[in-house]
């Protein structure tokens, strides 16, 4: 393992690092009012990945979610490889992940964001008070769908969700 991926397992992958808590608060709310129980498995590092798709197995957890960190990233094809293992789908918080095998993603614009971030700057640069610019949430959002992981896990994607997704991958 490079140096770089164990300084961004110890440091940026932290299960309750302060980036993930609105994404994992999201998360809880939308189980409670759906009816779905949520059970967090931290991942710490890699080793760590294995252990919880094991865990998951074992106490019969039909779906994951991962969310978007450097870790997930770094090990997304692992990830997915497991997924298929366990016939567990799930849901990515990037592209990289469902490009790796992950059954979807739904999550922000990357792109979109990025073009945000960069008005923000001009507007900074030309003289605006950062304190005093408005705080944005993402507006646009992307469903990408991988239809070979979906036939691999045994799973009919309905039409209705291929025609509103913004990517299909055959």
């Amino acid at each position: 393992m490079t140096q770089h991926a164990q300084i961004a397992e110890r440091k940026y992958c932290r299960p309750h690092a302060p980036s993930h808590r609105p994404a994992l608060q999201a998360v809880q709310t939308a189980g409670q009012k759906l009816g779905v129980q949520l059970q967090l498995i931290p991942v710490r590092t890699s080793e760590d990945v294995d252990e919880a798709f094991a865990t998951m197995a074992r106490e019969n957890v039909a779906s994951y979610l991962v969310v978007a960190a450097p870790l997930f990233i770094l090990h997304r094809a692992r990830i997915a490889e497991l997924a298929l293992r366990y016939r567990l789908p799930g849901m990515f918080g990037t592209n990289e992940g469902v490009e790796a095998g992950g059954l979807m993603r739904y999550s922000a614009d990357l792109n979109d964001m990025c073009r945000r971030t960069a008005i923000y700057i001009d507007k900074i640069l030309k003289g605006a008070r950062p304190a005093e610019l408005p705080v944005e949430q993402a507006s646009k959002y992307q469903l990408v769908i991988n239809l070979r992981t979906a036939k691999a896990l045994g799973l009919e994607v309905p039409p209705t969700l291929l025609a509103r997704a913004d990517e299909v991958i055959e």
